[in-house]
This record gives structure tokens, C-alpha cells and sequence, in this order.
């Protein structure tokens, strides 16, 4: 395939990822821009595997399929619950890459500076490259291949740690060793002093111990975060994965990768600021790992949780005349969406105003909930956003929450010691009545109390939330 055709398929590509991603923004476009997406990626690597300079098709095509149909059986077997693991794992996947690739520039370029002119006139591929780099050239790939294994190492044990934590296999709660914030900050120093060292030409020694140390660092910036701030971590780490890839695409020479990794890496960068910014916390402290920590004894609860059953919920959803749904992770876990859907459904069709307020944490997934009821086909103009509905409850007749706790928590604007003191909630206690659809009594992932369950106007509507929503429907008049 000759290089013009490459380059014009590689900006064709570069235009679909950029439509994709402006189409995720609305539900109606969500769909149309998930295809620009695939066909963006197709078109990408059908221009680099059949690019000039490119052999063993074999091999390549073999790694492709096998790759496809390993995530294709993956994908299939994921439930919506487990999704935000799905992608911190995929996430650990390209930091790895970034990784290898690194290691295998360095490898080339020292085979490359062992061979004479004759040698190096034969060559094709990424060598064939690396023989014609000028000398300056040459020293800022060493910066870029330093850079992309240490984003990429980072990113990797990072993303390892967020699934263990994502998949319950790891303690959700944030921990650190002795020594907190200066270990991870006496390692960045280490590695760029091992920076220094190897653009001098200090050898492979100080590419592997870089490396190590950015494995540390991943893990315990990560294992530093609580549980509540998960939805965070992942748009972070997502972040992370697109400046490894942009940094290896510097080294291969490859401009759509560098592209492709900018849209990722700015996208997540922006989301996750935006995702701070709505729960009051600073996008350095999140960089730096300083999620999850209290700064004292946490403010005294008092009163006790109170009971309902389906019965009593019914007769107040049909008094009501106004009601908004908070959905949170329980709902997804309980795959309640669809009953929660058909409720709705019921609630409108008596005339009653029915909402839905979702905040922008609410699961372990940016949009978590936004996706489980547009799966549901709820309609998307009774799904609002924290800032537009906050505003409402004081005048709203029946709030019933489902599975969430950090976000619905009245502890963020009472108590100065909570993890999640100054954070944003969804200010459900001013309703007239409140139902909190919850399997137990326990703090859930977080491990956070929640003053809300013991409130005058709440009543604790206990059992799995699929269940307990489908035992109100025969009910609602």
C-alpha cells in the first residue's frame, strides 16, 4: 500500500474517532458514533498492517484473530455490573503495550547502531526508520521511549489495582505505606534522574529500573484512592493509557497513533477534571493519589433505620404527585433497570411527574447509569443531571432511591471529617418522603455511613432492588 494512501487513511481514521467521540455525547448519537468508532479502528489497522515496510502478515494476521476472538468471548461474558473492570482491564492492556513497544524501540535502535552503511541500506520497517534518524532525532526518541514505558508502566499496575478493586479482590478502602505521598515522589525524582542518565547513554539498567519504579508508583497511587472515588480513577487511568499511547507514537513515527492517543488522553483528562469538579475535589490531589482519607472522627449518628414494606411504598408512590428516581451501582448490580423502566412507565401513565436524577459518579463507570436505563429505553428527557434537578426535591412528593450512598449522602454537606466532605450530593432528605431500595444495613462499597437511612422521612424499603421495584407494580393504581 503506498504512503499516500496510508496517510489519507490514517486521517480518514483520525476523522471518525473525532465523530465518534463527539457522538457519545447524546443518547440518540451514542450508537451511529460507537460504528464510526469500529470502523475508524478497522480502517487504522488494515492502513498499518498493509503499510510499505511492514511484513510477516502472518504472524500479524494470526495475532489479530486470536486477539478478536479472545475479546469478543471476553465482552460477551461481561455483565453491565462488571464494566468498569472490563475497562480498567483493557486500560492495563495498553499501558503494557506501551511497555513492550518501548523496550523493543530501545532493542532496535542499539541493533541498528551496531551495523555499517551497507547493512543499515537494507533494512525495512521500524529500523529502516530508526537508520535514517539523525543523531538529534535519535536523542528525542530516547525521551519519548522513556516517557511511554514509564505513562505505560504506571497506567498498567495502576489499572491492575483499580480492577482489583472494581472486582472486590482488593480492598476498596485507601491505603497507603509509611511514607504516603514523599514515596511516590522520591520515585518520580529516581526516574528522572534515570532520565538524565539514559539520554547520556547510561544503558538498559536504567530503562528496567525506571521501569520498576513506575510499577510502584501505579500501584500505590491507586491503592491510595478510596472506593468512592472509583468512577474517577477509571477516567484517569483512561487518561493515562492515551498519553502512553501518544508517547510510543512519537517513537514509531506512527502520526495516527499519536492522534488517536491525544483524543484519549484529553478526553479522559477533561472528563475526569469535570468529574472532580463535580465533587468539589482538586484534579492534582486526584493525580497524586489523595482520594479516600479523613481528617477525623467522623460526625456521631443518631436515631435508628425504619422499615417498609412494598405495601406501604405503593400507597405512597399513588398519593404522590411528583416522583424522582436516584439510581446508583445497587440497580446495576440487581439488573433492576428494566423493572425500574417498567415502573416508570406505570407512574406516567397516572399522570404522575416522574424524573430521574443522576449524578455524574453515580456507579464505578462514568455514565453508568445513563447506559443501564437507556438499555432500559427510559425516556432520556426525564433523566437529569444533578445541576438541573438538585434545585427540585424540596417540592417533590416521593423520592426513591436505589442502591446508592455516597451520592444521596447528606454527611458531604454536615460533616467536615467525612472522605467525602465538600462533594456535591443529590439532595434527596428535603422530599416529603423518601425509599431507599437497599439489599442490608451495611455502609456498601465505600464504607462510608450514611446519615440519610435515619431520617425522619426515610424508610429503608429492604431486598434485592429487582425484586423489591417488581412487588410494587401490580400495586400502582
Amino acid at each position: 500500500m503506498a504512503i499516500g494512501i496510508v496517510s489519507a487513511a490514517y486521517i480518514a481514521a483520525a476523522v471518525l474517532f473525532i465523530l465518534s467521540l463527539g457522538g457519545l455525547s447524546g443518547q440518540e448519537s451514542a450508537k451511529r458514533a460507537v460504528w464510526y468508532g469500529i470502523v475508524g479502528m478497522g480502517l487504522a489497522v488494515i492502513a498499518t498492517v498493509f503499510g510499505p515496510d511492514v511484513g510477516h502478515w502472518f504472524i500479524i494476521v494470526l495475532m489479530i484473530a486470536g486477539g478478536s476472538v479472545l475479546g469478543y468471548y471476553v465482552a460477551s461474558r461481561v455483565q453491565m455490573t462488571e464494566m468498569p473492570q472490563l475497562v480498567a482491564a483493557l486500560h492495563s492492556f495498553v499501558g503494557l503495550a506501551a511497555v513492550f513497544i518501548g523496550y523493543n524501540a530501545h532493542i532496535e535502535e542499539a541493533h541498528v547502531a551496531r551495523l555499517d552503511e551497507t547493512a543499515r541500506a537494507s533494512l525495512t520497517g521500524f529500523a529502516a526508520i530508526l537508520a535514517h534518524k539523525l543523531p538529534v532525532e535519535l536523542a528525542i526518541m530516547k525521551v519519548e521511549v522513556f516517557l511511554g514505558v514509564f505513562i505505560g508502566a504506571v497506567t498498567f499496575t495502576g489499572s491492575v489495582i483499580a480492577f482489583g478493586k472494581l472486582a472486590g479482590k482488593v480492598d476498596g478502602k485507601a491505603k497507603k505505606l509509611p511514607g504516603g505521598h514523599m514515596l511516590n515522589a522520591g520515585a518520580a525524582a529516581l526516574s528522572l534522574i534515570l532520565l538524565i542518565a539514559y539520554f547520556y547513554g547510561a544503558g538498559v539498567w536504567t530503562l528496567i529500573l525506571m521501569t520498576l519504579l513506575a510499577f510502584f508508583i501505579g500501584y500505590h497511587l491507586i491503592m491510595g484512592i478510596g472506593g468512592a472515588d472509583m468512577p474517577v480513577v477509571v477516567s484517569m487511568l483512561n487518561s493515562y493509557s492515551g498519553w502512553a499511547a501518544a508517547a510510543i507514537g512519537f517513537t514509531l513515527g506512527n502520526d495516527l497513533l499519536i492522534v488517536t492517543g491525544a483524543l484519549v488522553g484529553s478526553s479522559g483528562a477533561i472528563l475526569s477534571y469535570i468529574m472532580c469538579k463535580a465533587m468539589n475535589r482538586s484534579f492534582i490531589s486526584v493525580i497524586l493519589g489523595g482520594f479516600g482519607t479523613t481528617t477525623g472522627p467522623a460526625m456521631e449518628i443518631t436515631g435508628e433505620q425504619v422499615a417498609i414494606d412494598a405495601e406501604g411504598v405503593a400507597a405512597a408512590l399513588n398519593e404522590a404527585d411528583s416522583v424522582i428516581i436516584v439510581p446508583g451501582y445497587g440497580m446495576a448490580v440487581a439488573q433492576a433497570q428494566g423493572a425500574v423502566s417498567e415502573l416508570t412507565r406505570k407512574l406516567r401513565d397516572a399522570g404522575k411527574n416522574v424524573r430521574f436524577a443522576i449524578h455524574p459518579v453515580a456507579g464505578r463507570l462514568p455514565g453508568h447509569m445513563n447506559v443501564l436505563l437507556a438499555e432500559a429505553k427510559v425516556p432520556y428527557d426525564i433523566v437529569m443531571e444533578m445541576d438541573e434537578i438538585n434545585d427540585d426535591f424540596p417540592d417533590t412528593d416521593v423520592v426513591i432511591v436505589i442502591g446508592s450512598n455516597d451520592i444521596v449522602n447528606p454527611a458531604a454537606e454536615e460533616d467536615p471529617n467525612s472522605p467525602i466532605a465538600g462533594m456535591p450530593v443529590l439532595q434527596v432528605w428535603k422530599a416529603k418522603q423518601v425509599f431507599v431500595s437497599k439489599r442490608g444495613q451495611g455502609t456498601g462499597y465505600s464504607g462510608i455511613e450514611n446519615p440519610l437511612f435515619y431520617k425522619e422521612n426515610t424508610r429503608m424499603f429492604y431486598g434485592d432492588a429487582k425484586k423489591s421495584i417488581n412487588d410494587l407494580l401490580p400495586m400502582i393504581k
